[in-house]
C-alpha cells in the first residue's frame, strides 16, 4: 500500500510538473500570436482545463496564479459584455488569492483585511514573494477595473496599489516595468477630487514605457486613455497614439498586446476630436 501511495505521489508530481511547464509554454504562445480571433477563440477551452486541474486542493501556485492572469487578460481584452467582464474578473481575482495563499499563508485573506492590515503584511515582504504579490496585485488592479460602477471595489484601490507598489519597491523593473503601468491606471481612474493622482500616474506610465524600451504600445494607449484624457491634453493624448500605430507590434511577449493596442489606439484616435472639443 505505501508502494502505491507513493507511486500516486510521484505520478501526481509528474502531472503537476508537466501541467506548469504546458502553461508557461501556451502563455509565451498566446503573447506572441498576432492574431486576436484566433486567441479569443481558442481561449477559452484552456480556461475550462485549468479550472478542472485547479479543483485540486492542493494546486500549485504557480498553476493557480497563471489562471488568474489568464482569466483577467481574457475578461479585460476579449469580453464585451460587461457584467461577463465582472463575473470573469472576479474568477480571476479568486484564483489570485488562493495562488498567493498557496505561496504562504501570511498572503491568505489578504483582500478581505484593511488597508493597514494589507499595508503591514506587504512591508516585511522579501524579493521570494514577489510572486505571490504580483499575482495578487495584477488580478486586484483588473477587478476593480471591471467594477468601476461598484464603490465596495473603489474602496479597494489604495489596498491593491500598495501590494503593487511593493513589488516595484522589492524590483523596480520586474516584468518589464508591467506593474509600473498598473500603477499608472490605478492612480488614474479617479479624477483629482475624489483621490486620483494624475501626476503621480504620469510617472508610472513614462516609467513603464522606458522599462519596454518602447516595445510595449498598450503603455502608450493606457497612458492616452487614463491619463491624457483625464487632463484634457490632446497634443499628448493623439502623439501617443500615432506612436503606437506607428510602432511593429511583433516583439517578444508583446505581440498579442501591441495588436490589441493598435486596435484600441485606432478607436481612440477616431474619436479624439468629438472628446477634446
Amino acid at each position: 500500500m505505501l508502494a502505491v501511495a507513493l507511486l500516486l505521489a510521484g505520478c501526481a508530481s509528474l502531472v503537476d510538473r508537466a501541467s506548469n511547464r504546458l502553461g508557461t509554454q501556451l502563455s509565451a504562445g498566446i503573447l506572441d500570436h498576432d492574431d486576436p480571433a484566433t486567441v479569443a477563440a481558442g481561449l477559452p477551452a484552456y480556461l475550462l482545463l485549468l479550472d478542472g486541474l485547479n479543483q485540486d486542493p492542493k494546486a500549485s501556485p504557480a498553476r493557480l496564479c497563471l489562471a488568474g492572469r489568464l482569466y483577467g487578460a481574457y475578461a479585460g481584452s476579449f469580453v464585451a459584455e460587461p457584467e461577463r467582464a465582472r463575473r470573469l474578473s472576479a474568477r480571476a481575482l479568486d484564483y489570485a488569492a488562493r495562488g498567493a495563499c498557496a505561496y504562504g499563508a501570511r498572503w491568505c485573506g489578504l483582500p478581505d483585511g484593511s488597508y493597514e492590515a494589507v499595508d503591514a503584511a506587504v512591508a516585511t515582504a522579501s524579493r521570494k514573494d514577489l510572486e505571490a504579490l504580483a499575482c495578487l496585485g495584477t488580478a486586484w488592479a483588473g477587478y476593480i477595473q471591471n467594477h468601476a460602477d461598484d464603490w465596495d471595489a473603489i474602496a479597494d484601490i489604495p489596498k491593491a496599489r500598495r501590494v503593487i507598489e511593493r513589488v516595484v519597491e522589492l524590483e523596480p523593473t520586474h516584468a518589464g516595468g508591467e506593474p509600473q503601468l498598473y500603477l499608472g491606471v490605478m492612480n488614474s481612474l479617479l479624477p483629482p477630487a475624489y483621490g486620483g493622482k494624475p501626476d503621480v500616474a504620469q510617472g508610472h506610465f513614462e516609467r513603464a514605457i522606458e522599462l519596454s524600451a518602447g516595445r510595449n504600445q498598450m503603455a502608450r494607449v493606457l497612458y492616452a486613455r487614463h491619463y491624457a484624457r483625464m487632463v484634457f491634453d490632446q497634443e499628448l493624448h493623439d502623439r501617443l497614439l500615432d506612436e503606437a500605430l506607428a510602432a511593429d507590434p511583433e516583439a517578444p511577449g508583446l505581440t498579442l498586446t501591441n495588436t490589441l493596442a493598435r486596435e484600441q489606439a485606432r478607436q481612440l484616435k477616431d474619436s479624439s476630436k468629438d472628446y477634446f472639443e
